[in-house]
């Protein structure tokens, strides 16, 4: 006799029915393995993460290969290595894409990369999460966002993160990110970044453009100052704010907001009375005469202190090394 059921109500599942497939589980580090498996433009994205803390899937795209469906599967092949970690916030309407940092075995590679240990690098077992629930990612993405919009319609040569920039200019500015940006036929434009979220007063934003100017009066340099608001008020208001302070310390300040322009158009307007209309980052790099980055090959890095818990410090080229794929 068959034994009852002890729920009446229960009805078996058919044999035949699909399961979900099991994930893989995400492989432990074997460096040796790993380094056989990883490309240049891999290698190159472990950099990118740990110089910019988060990426999205569409950065990553944009960047370094030519289709979504092509980036994807090797995205989440990286994952599965243990190369990256990745995230996706809760949207009240529609989805995010896909986040990305580094992880542990990507952490892993760059310190043997450079003759260190794991603790170098800064990688912990809650990094992911910590990006996750930062109150600091939505200024984050917005920083990264608007320098890939950059680099994605010219030539992004160089592009540091705001805690490279702090290595290297703690002393006077510590902007959100430095680059130089260049198009076909035009000269350089090198230039730091503020983005303005509205998050600080005025005065505040306006007490930071001492240290711009102190800087550039002691390195011999003159770099433009490139602020980025989230609102057209925001930016007018700042406008009124800075242009005595900007005129007093001689300083080069271009303004631009979200809902005007993409970055890479007309969307900046030097500060000055003389000013009417918007300029490209092409068109600024003429604007302003007697340009000097404040960054160059000579430009001298920072010490450390003899302290071992620093990684060897190099800008990352924010294009991969080989041609997209």
């Amino acid at each position: 006799m068959p034994t009852p059921s002890p729920n009446p109500g229960y009805v078996p599942r058919a044999a035949s029915r699909r399961r979900r497939p099991v994930q893989p589980a995400r492989a432990r580090t074997n460096l040796a393995q790993l380094a056989t498996r990883l490309t240049p433009r891999d290698v190159w994205l472990i950099e990118m993460l740990h110089e910019h803390k988060v990426l999205t899937s569409h950065h990553i795209t944009a960047l370094a290969f030519t289709g979504h469906r092509t980036a994807n599967r090797r995205l989440r092949e990286l994952y599965f290595m243990g190369v990256t970690d990745s995230f996706r916030p809760l949207r009240q309407h529609g989805s995010a894409p896909e986040h990305y940092t580094l992880g542990r075995a990507g952490a892993e590679l760059l310190a043997a990369r450079a003759g260190t240990d794991l603790a170098a690098t800064g990688w912990r077992k809650d990094t992911c999460a910590r990006i996750a629930f930062s109150p600091t990612l939505d200024h984050t993405l917005g920083v990264n966002t608007l320098l890939i919009q950059l680099a994605t319609t010219g030539d992004l040569a160089e592009w540091l993160s705001e805690r490279s920039a702090t290595r290297l200019w703690g002393d006077w500015i510590r902007p959100d990110a430095y680059a130089h940006h260049t198009t076909a036929g035009h000269q350089l434009l090198p230039f730091f970044l503020e983005y303005d979220t509205g998050s600080y007063n005025l005065a505040r934003v306006e007490a930071k453009l001492p240290g711009y100017a102190a800087l550039a009066s002691t390195t011999g340099t003159r770099t433009p100052l490139l602020i980025h608001t989230a609102t057209a008020c925001r930016e007018a208001a700042l406008r009124h704010r800075l242009a005595q302070s900007a005129d007093r310390l001689e300083l080069p300040i271009a303004t631009g907001n979200t809902q005007l322009a993409q970055p890479a158009d007309a969307a900046w307007l030097p500060l000055g009375p003389a000013q009417a209309r918007r300029l490209t980052p092409a068109q600024l790099a003429t604007h302003w005469t007697g340009l000097i980055p404040a960054l160059t090959p000579d430009t001298a890095l920072p010490s450390t202190g003899g302290r071992p818990t620093a990684l060897p410090w190099h800008p990352v080229p924010p294009q991969p090394p080989t041609p997209s794929s």
